[in-house]
């Protein structure tokens, strides 16, 4: 999502502004563990864990497995240490065409009359998470609820997440202070977790009428007290990820407060360009050791890793590097003139991302579009920046939006003619609503006249899927990236509802005097028109920058083809001492900003990784029958599999994972006499 929330030269010369004071006032911090030449780091060390990427994965994981004094982790950025614009409410200006972003775009997009669409990416220490509008949302039971049932783990159930959001939160109270009781529901929230949530400490002008709205307009916008309970259906009080007047990113909020840890060192402005074989074991390929680079043709550098390899590079760079190291679609590969390693032909594939669209009304009075008065007003803008350099207070501690709204398509919605309800279920919306007091498009640069609001429809089930392929085998060229926006009939049709309830929500009599009606280029669409709105969808639509998928989750012993890439414990299939954690493992997308779910897997997965244990894990009982057959019984299934006296082999090569404790591969048994007696009278 990127706001134009002034002509090209405003934004420019307020960025510009705004960098050179913060430069001014940045906050220093330990780097004594912070590296920004390979070549300096410590020389003969041994590493158990390397995590390529800084994004909330790689930082949750960096910070967790290191709190164990004897585990040493090196964690690689490609992107600098850190942004030094922390204001929430100039995030604008940290995207695209900044140092900060690796600045992709997608490829022509069919569903969009063959436009092409920004794609930014934060490439700094914390990913994304230090350049994105900060939006925290967990996402509903049923979203989660379906990841479990999807992977077959029940540790990825709503119910089990649960003491993870805890565990990774700090809620505090809002920069002004103001008594919060009605807008969030303290008792779902952690208080002592590293990421600081809270709600926004400068009050909108559109505030009251979004809460007038719900009380007016209730049976379609209800009102709701916390939509990060499980049940975030309705409109209700934005939160986000920033506490005291700044952001908290995950290097922020992770990261920086631990790197005088000895064992801990961080590298940034290096790209790992491959994963480097070390080995075989039992028949599949260990990748245990990364090769990386600061530039195309500079010094390739190599490193092992004793544990594990850790990809938390994100939904496009890490598909991309596995595609890079051979870990894909052979016939794929094979084009580029890399040679196959796991023939694994998901990677890449089943790309999702919520389209966004935005529309303009016009607003009464100056005071009321505040985009516009920030900058159209250089002098305006310098106080406000200079009040939060001084206080932290002030409009430049708000991401800009103070409320969203999760929803539902009607059951009757002619989207369901295309298939059926592609939701997790029926505690998750289907489209989203937020609220910018100005003017906001990723497409049209603002106005130099007029006055705006703008509501945004995002989709947020969306069936259409898209793919990550290698343009180039050089590790420094962009992938192909096509998320394939709209290209469904039901995604078309869900957006002209989510428009629509816009509208309505518009059209309470909350707004009267306060909103003039449709402006701007959508001034001239015809809402009732199936054709018009498609055609402002088709010119409008963007991101809102949520891709995840291309490294799915699925369940253990799936067969290559399956349509997914990692195990539920996020092991990658066929490979040894290789794992994935970040947005490309989601099996789905959620509907909901992801940043959130992000954290909380990665706080499962430093567990996982911490206590040794391997979700796929496999008991084998040796069982005889009455009938002196010999058979191995696979005790989560309970399947009968034949073997010989000696030894019990596991199915196929995918599902070779741990036998009891450490008891690994095949040819290991846990044999009981009387487990032997029970088993084998039940199989006869």
């Amino acid at each position: 999502m990127r706001p134009a929330y002034a002509t090209p030269n405003d934004v420019r010369a307020l960025r510009a502004f705004a960098l050179t004071l913060l430069a001014a006032n940045a906050v220093p911090y330990a780097t004594a563990a912070l590296y920004n030449d390979p070549s300096a780091l410590p020389a003969n060390t041994a590493y158990d864990y390397i995590i390529v990427g800084a994004s909330p994965g790689g930082c949750v994981l960096a910070r967790r497995l290191t709190e164990d004094p004897r585990t040493r982790v090196l964690l690689i950025e490609a992107g600098p240490e850190r942004v030094p614009l922390e204001i929430p409410f100039l995030a604008s200006q940290l995207q695209p065409n900044t140092a900060f972003d690796w600045n992709y775009t997608t490829v022509p997009q069919s569903g969009l009359g063959g436009r092409t669409v920004a794609y930014p990416r934060g490439r700094v220490l914390g990913g994304s998470t230090s350049i994105n509008f900060m939006i925290y949302t967990r996402g509903s039971a049923d979203d989660f609820d379906k990841i479990a049932e999807l992977s077959g783990d029940s540790g990825w159930s709503w119910t089990a997440i649960q003491p993870y959001f805890k565990k990774l939160e700090n809620l505090v109270p809002p920069t002004d202070g103001h008594n919060t009781s009605g807008e969030i529901d303290p008792s779902v929230h952690g208080t002592s977790g590293p990421l600081n949530i809270s709600l926004s400490g400068a009050p909108l002008p559109s505030d009251p009428r979004i809460q007038a709205t719900t009380a007016q307009l209730s049976d379609e916008f209800p009102f709701n007290e916390d939509m990060n309970s499980g049940k975030p259906l309705g409109i209700g009080w934005l939160q986000g990820t920033f506490g005291g007047g700044i952001r908290a990113s995950a290097s922020a909020t992770y990261v920086r407060p631990v790197l005088g840890r000895p064992n801990l060192d961080v590298l940034v402005n290096t790209t790992v360009t491959q994963l480097v074989q070390t080995g075989t074991e039992d028949g599949e390929p260990a990748f245990r050791g990364v090769q990386f680079a600061q530039s195309r043709n500079g010094r390739r550098f190599t490193m092992n890793a004793t544990k594990e390899v850790i990809l938390a590079a994100g939904t496009i760079n890490t598909p991309q590097l596995l595609l890079l190291s051979g870990l894909g679609p052979s016939h794929a590969l094979r084009t580029h003139g890399i040679e196959p390693l796991v023939d694994l032909p998901d990677v890449g594939q089943h790309l999702a991302d919520h389209p966004l669209l935005t529309n303009q009304y016009g607003v009464a009075r100056s005071a009321d579009d505040v985009f516009e008065a920030v900058a159209r007003n250089a002098t305006l803008a310098g106080a406000l920046v200079a009040q939060w350099l001084a206080e932290r207070q002030g409009l430049m501690t708000s991401v800009g939006q103070n409320h969203v709204g999760w929803l539902r398509l009607p059951p009757n919605d002619t989207a369901f003619e295309a298939q059926p309800d592609p939701s997790a279920g029926p505690l998750s919306p289907h489209y989203e609503l937020l609220f910018a007091p100005g003017f906001v498009s990723s497409v049209a640069p603002a106005p130099s006249t007029g006055l705006f609001m703008t509501f945004f429809a995002i989709l947020v089930t969306p069936t259409s899927r898209g793919s990550i392929t290698l343009a180039s085998r050089d590790p420094f060229t962009a992938p192909a990236i096509n998320p394939n926006f709209l290209s469904t009939p039901f995604d078309r049709a869900a957006m002209r509802t989510a428009v629509r309830s816009a509208a309505r929500f518009a059209s309470a009599p909350a707004w009267r005097g306060f909103l003039t009606g449709q402006a701007g280029d959508f001034a001239a669409v015809n809402i009732s028109s199936d054709d018009a709105l498609d055609a402002w969808a088709r010119a409008q639509t963007s991101t809102i920058w949520h891709p995840v998928g291309t490294a799915r989750m699925g369940r253990c012993g799936d067969a290559s083809g399956s349509g997914s890439v990692v195990n539920p414990d996020l092991t990658v299939r066929g490979a040894r001492g290789l794992r994935i954690v970040d947005a490309s493992v989601l099996p789905f997308i959620p509907a909901a900003h992801p940043q959130a779910a992000i954290y909380a897997l990665a706080e499962r997965a430093a567990d996982l990784l911490k206590s040794g244990q391997l979700t796929c894990e496999y008991t084998w009982i040796f069982a005889q029958t009455r009938s002196s057959a010999h058979r191995c019984i696979h005790t989560r299934r309970f399947t009968p599999i034949p073997c010989s006296d000696a030894a019990c082999f596991l199915p196929s090569p995918t599902s070779q994972r741990t036998l009891v404790g450490s008891q690994r591969d095949r040819g290991r048994l846990l044999y009981t006499p009387v487990l032997r007696i029970l088993l084998g009278i039940a199989l006869v």
